[in-house]
């Protein structure tokens, strides 16, 4: 950390429509995902955060939340160094196992490689808010 350089937590991005998508979950989810994100960018790890397998590393978590009988989940990435991306949030409507949708896989691949990009242009611009 550079001098004047005051630790707190990262900046939140959202990639495509992730915010909207959070804000339409029931107000416990909203509030269990925010509470995790949060501890994302203080560099922590919930522990209802869990490693998406399939993405190469622990770089990309999905924080899982029931509320009454429904599944919903979230994914963020913290692989870019002093950020956290929103890349996804879903309610899981398949009733046959835990099993991550594959449609909702290619939509969190699009959306890492959205965030990526908007990382390194970041960082070129050296924009770090």
């Amino acid at each position: 950390m550079s001098m004047g350089q005051t630790e707190g937590p990262k900046p939140l991005f959202w990639i495509g429509s992730s915010r909207t998508d959070l804000k339409a979950f029931p107000l416990a989810v909203r509030q269990a995902v925010g509470f995790a994100l949060f501890q994302a960018q203080l560099g922590r790890k919930h522990l209802d955060a869990k490693v998406l397998r399939g993405f190469g590393g622990a770089g990309v978590l999905e924080v899982v939340s029931d509320h009454e009988r429904e599944t919903f989940r979230t994914v963020y990435t913290v692989r870019f160094a002093g950020a956290v991306y929103v890349l996804h949030a879903f309610q899981k409507k398949s009733k046959t196992g835990i099993k991550t949708p594959r449609s909702d896989l290619e939509i969190v691949r699009k959306r890492l490689r959205e965030a990526e990009e908007d990382h390194a242009k970041r960082r070129a611009e050296g924009d770090r808010r």
